[in-house]
């Protein structure tokens, strides 16, 4: 009397495609209009942030005296 057990990555590959068959996935046109938005929302942080440490090292610099 021998109990059969589940292939733990059997079971895992089933969950696994279970919930992606949930999942409501976005149109070509949502999904580049998304990309854009991250890709301005990044530009904007890289130069707000580019911004913030030329400062800080014009700072540093001016209080140091180099």
């Amino acid at each position: 009397m021998t109990e059969k057990k589940n292939n733990p990555f059997a079971l895992f590959y089933r969950e696994t495609v279970g919930e992606l068959r949930k999942v409501s996935w976005p149109s070509r046109d949502e999904a580049m209009n998304l990309t854009m938005i991250v890709l301005v929302v990044l530009t904007g942080m890289a130069l707000v942030l580019g911004a913030i440490d030329l400062i800080g090292e014009q700072l540093l610099q001016l209080a140091l005296g180099l």
